[in-house]
């Protein structure tokens, strides 16, 4: 099913729950697992609340202002988005999530950027000219093979990292790094994108990835300006209140970021497989073949089917 018409799908569906509600099921008249799933989600997305103005995140760490084409999800929804919803990995390190106005987890153009801390010390800028990130590159997709194993066996899908959507970049003057990832998960028709902007501060650093769909590197790099203006440490917070004598120093650089973060410390590429934010929707196709027969979900959503009272079989 392309992804396109399950949206269309989902939004017929949820225009049904809101005009006809489907009764209390009862023993004659159990509700399929199809439906009861997506009637949940529907719920989660409901209960949503998409922030704007000025946050402060990470108890003082940095400030976010929120323009008019964007939202801010506080950490309990985009936990709610990105496990309840697009069913990934549990994770409790996340500050928050930025996303575009109007934004949908069911929308087959949903996308958003996730924000957490690594607070691993003051990360060192003098190997920025020094890096071959062709060579990192490949080290990086064998590093995703093994990781991949592992997810496979906590029952997620395979991932590969098929290549740069965008290599490495390092602006020395803002002390952000930028690169981005093209990724491809199981046997999805489509690859996603992962694209990563990381802060660095005085005493760590902010992780930023923008979990996407190939097709939107366009309109994700076109908000990239956007985000950097709206996303900054605060006083005492930033890369220049650094202090030698007192504050702890990163074990790792530049390149140990763009390869995972800790990789230099602990022997492994930390986002590649835990880091990495991006079943998304595609969970939802699964749920819809539970039902069999689109038509006959329909059908017995509306009680329109004049065959039997009872939901349509899994097939």
């Amino acid at each position: 099913m392309k992804l396109p018409l399950l949206a269309s799908l989902l939004l017929m569906i949820g225009t049904l729950f809101a005009a006809d509600p489907v009764p209390a099921p009862t023993p004659a008249t159990a509700v399929d697992p199809a439906v009861a799933r997506i009637a949940a989600i529907q719920k989660l997305t409901a209960g949503l609340t998409l922030r704007q103005g000025e946050t402060i995140i990470g108890k003082g760490l940095a400030k976010i202002t929120v323009p008019e084409n964007f939202r801010y999800l506080d950490a309990k929804d985009t936990s709610t988005v990105l496990t309840k919803i697009w069913g990934n990995p549990k994770s409790s390190d996340t500050l928050g999530a930025l996303v575009p106005a109007g934004f949908n987890p069911l929308g087959d153009t949903s996308w958003l950027v996730v924000i957490t801390y690594d607070e691993d010390g003051y990360v060192k800028d003098n190997d920025a000219a020094k890096i071959d990130y062709t060579k990192q590159l490949i080290d990086m997709k064998e590093s995703t093979r093994e990781s991949s194993e592992q997810r496979v066996k906590e029952g997620y899908s395979p991932i590969e990292l098929v290549g740069w959507a965008k290599p490495p970049r390092y602006d020395s003057a803002s002390h952000k790094l930028y690169w981005a990832k093209e990724i491809k998960f199981g046997k999805n028709e489509e690859n996603t994108l992962n694209y990563n902007i990381r802060m660095l501060g005085r005493s760590g650093v902010l992780v930023l990835n923008a979990v996407a769909s190939m097709s939107q590197l366009a309109e994700v790099e076109a908000a990239t300006p956007t985000i950097l203006t709206m996303v900054n440490f605060q006083e005492g917070q930033r890369y220049a209140d650094y202090n030698a004598s007192t504050d702890k120093t990163a074990t790792y650089g530049l390149a140990a970021l763009v390869a995972g973060g800790v990789a230099a410390k602990a022997g492994l590429f930390k986002g590649l497989w835990i880091g990495i934010l991006a079943l998304k929707k595609f969970i939802i196709i699964g749920l819809i073949a539970l039902a069999g027969s689109i038509k006959k979900l329909f059908a017995w959503i509306r009680g329109r089917s004049s065959t039997t009272t009872e939901p349509p079989a899994a097939t």
